[in-house]
């Protein structure tokens, strides 16, 4: 190396797009530091200590664990093990007049249990499941979506398959465009499907796009031993233990940028981190935010332009385990009245703790996180209005549409709880930094229509659920393998930089 040192890479966030990212490019001989504002990783995939209680703070299920999975892909890179074990069924659905429906992992078990459900629908299942295997095939492999540059164009082609060339003719037509006529009762499954997998129902969700999130349950859903935040919590284990940095309590207020390129960042704690490559694990208004009067035109314009995605509203309830009743999962799908909109408490996802993780709750109880979607606005008017009470009601008028959708998968789920913990879209901004508590990134739409991870600064790159192909930590995995090889391509050659004759950074006490 000839005295050199190699190229230094700052992460900004330490989600499991940001991580992934850190890692790849350490393994690759970047010197690499992660900064994460928090005190645990993982963002909206994390999990958090309350009481006793291991919470997962959003996400509770995780997929792509699969051979040829996003998740297994990395693990097999990287030479680690992830804590998870797989569930079957995924979740079991729950919607008025009906019997309850079971997301099957198998794929035999579930070919039975759709007919059974909606018979004279399998024309349907069998084209959905014609354009699974063609998107998950194309994920496989490296997939630059949307290009931005000859060489993404390249790896497109290169991704490309004959049997790719079926999908041409769905590639403007969305999910809804291939539901048999007449069938309200599949139309609401699929709807509450989507919305949890492409924050969008099946009339605007994109036919390859949605046929892949359906299929998400026969793609290797798994448990994670000691919740979702054990993921976030592998990789940073991985990256230290592999000589690169992750630094908590350290929140990132400022990127400062020199002559058209980010040079350094800039702490709460009043420390400044110079680097060759950045990486922001968080969104687009988050990033406009960072970088101030320097943002690039594109980003300022981008942030006033595009609509605000969903935010959540959450339960994280401790219960007593002997008073719930026995089933097949741990996790339910409530739909309440299906001539409503979904949303807003008519369609809630409840996750129970394993009963055998002893890590999650304390002897002979378990943690449970129920969610729902919910407009991000009205939270603020009544927060920042006159009157607190008004905020107040409308959170106790939501923990009671939770459980009592909880309680239609899972009687007697009210009396057992001896812990309820509301969090609404204010409680996300303070705790994830995401502003205006902005969850599940941008709803699937348009495969013309989705964001890459480039920022306006050449030197710069966005990752998480912003990013195409979005949300889940299969998705945010998929984008951070893209980012991480993104940056090795455009530091070859060189891969190592000459040492800064004015160093920035400051040792982290």
């Amino acid at each position: 190396m000839n005295g050199s040192k190699p190229s230094h890479a700052v992460v900004i966030g330490a989600g499991i797009g940001g991580l992934t990212t850190a890692a790849l490019l350490l393994q690759a001989g970047f010197r690499v530091t992660v900064l994460e504002a928090h005190v645990y990783p993982g963002g909206s995939a994390g999990t958090f200590y309350h009481k006793g209680y291991r919470f997962d703070a959003g996400a509770t299920l995780a997929g792509g664990f699969n051979p040829g999975g996003p998740h297994a892909r990395l693990a097999e890179i990287l030479n680690l093990e992830w804590p998870v074990a797989p569930v079957d069924p995924a979740w079991v659905v729950h919607m008025p007049g009906r019997a309850p429906i079971t997301q099957w992992a198998s794929p035999e078990a579930w070919a039975a249990e759709r007919q059974e459900a909606f018979p004279g629908s399998e024309a349907f299942w069998q084209q959905q499941e014609m354009l699974a295997t063609i998107a998950w095939d194309i994920s496989s492999r490296p997939f630059p979506w949307p290009p931005s540059s000859l060489n993404d164009w390249l790896a497109l082609a290169r991704a490309m398959r004959p049997r790719t060339l079926r999908a041409l003719p769905y590639l403007t037509r969305t999910i809804g465009d291939l539901i048999p006529p007449d069938r309200p009762a599949l139309k609401t499954f699929l709807d509450a499907q989507l919305l949890i997998a492409a924050q969008t129902t099946a009339g605007q969700t994109n036919a390859l796009y949605g046929s892949a999130a359906l299929d998400l349950p026969r793609r290797g859903v798994n448990h994670v031993r000691g919740g979702i935040g054990a993921i976030a919590q592998t990789l940073v284990s991985w990256i230290r233990q592999h000589g690169g940095e992750v630094h908590f309590r350290q929140q990132v207020e400022e990127i400062e940028i020199r002559n058209g390129r980010a040079v350094a960042v800039h702490t709460n704690k009043g420390h400044i981190f110079d680097g060759d490559w950045f990486v922001a694990n968080v969104t687009p208004w988050a990033l406009n935010n960072l970088l101030g009067p320097a943002a690039p035109s594109s980003l300022r314009r981008e942030v006033q332009e595009r609509t605000a995605t969903w935010g959540a509203f959450t339960l994280y309830l401790g219960v007593e385990a002997g008073e719930l009743p026995a089933g097949p999962s741990g996790h339910h799908q409530v739909i309440q009245d299906p001539s409503r909109p979904l949303g807003e408490g008519n369609s809630v996802f409840i996750s129970l703790s394993g009963g055998d993780d002893a890590r999650r709750a304390p002897a002979g109880q378990r943690a449970a996180t129920l969610s729902t979607h919910t407009a991000i606005a009205p939270w603020w008017q009544l927060q920042q209005g006159s009157d607190e009470s008004a905020y107040q009601a409308r959170r106790e008028a939501y923990t009671e549409r939770l459980l009592a959708a909880a309680e239609v998968a899972l009687p007697g789920i009210r009396v057992a709880a001896r812990l309820i913990l509301p969090g609404t879209p204010v409680t996300f901004q303070y705790y994830t930094r995401r502003p205006q508590g902005m969850v599940g990134g941008f709803a699937q739409r348009s495969l013309f229509d989705v964001r890459g991870p480039h920022t306006g600064i050449a030197n710069l790159r966005l990752v998480g659920d912003s990013i195409f192909p979005g949300q889940s930590t299969a998705g945010v995995t998929l984008g951070g393998m893209r980012v991480a090889g993104e940056i090795m391509h455009a530091a070859r050659p060189p891969l190592f930089a000459l040492p800064s004759p004015q160093p920035l950074t400051r040792p982290v006490p």
